[in-house]
């Protein structure tokens, strides 16, 4: 999310709420189907997204990595907090979250629920344009690939 909460049309802000992106840079990971894409749709204006890398989700993972553990926010510093929650779900590790995570595989809605939204910092060297699609030289929308550059300066 790259965009503040000002203005923001109820059903737009719906959507945030959906993809748990309530506070500006904010990042999640979010399995893309029909349902998905039609949201990301929507929220367009407010969001740049892409598909990150293998070395984007484990920088992502090991630096800002914090857990969803009785509701409580806990940093990812030990592998007992993993395995204690997802133990039963056959992710026993960090390693293996990583993998889940980045194969989307048939645990990716339990092991992206159990992490929190990454909470970043804003891109060294700032935004270009904030209100511009990220075709016409702006920062919002589809990234595709580029979206790990802008992840690695926000980390």
């Amino acid at each position: 999310r790259i965009r503040g909460i000002n203005g923001v049309s109820p059903k737009v802000r719906k959507v945030l709420q959906l993809f748990r992106l309530r506070q500006i840079n904010n990042a999640c990971l979010v399995k893309l189907n029909k349902a998905t894409i039609n949201m990301i749709r929507i929220a367009e204006p407010y969001l740049a997204y892409g598909y990150p890398n293998l070395k984007t989700i484990k920088d992502l993972l090991y630096k800002r990595g914090y857990a969803k553990v009785k509701g409580q926010r806990v940093a990812l510093t030990d592998n007992a907090i993993i395995d204690k929650v997802l133990g039963k779900h056959g992710i026993i590790c960090m390693e293996d979250l990583v993998h889940e995570l980045y194969t989307v595989g048939d645990k990716f809605k339990k092991a992206s629920n159990f992490v929190w939204p990454f909470k970043l910092n804003t891109p060294t060297g700032g935004w270009r344009k904030k209100v511009n699609h990220y075709m016409e030289g702006g920062d919002f929308g589809n990234r595709e690939e580029k979206i790990n550059a802008l992840a690695r300066k926000m980390i």
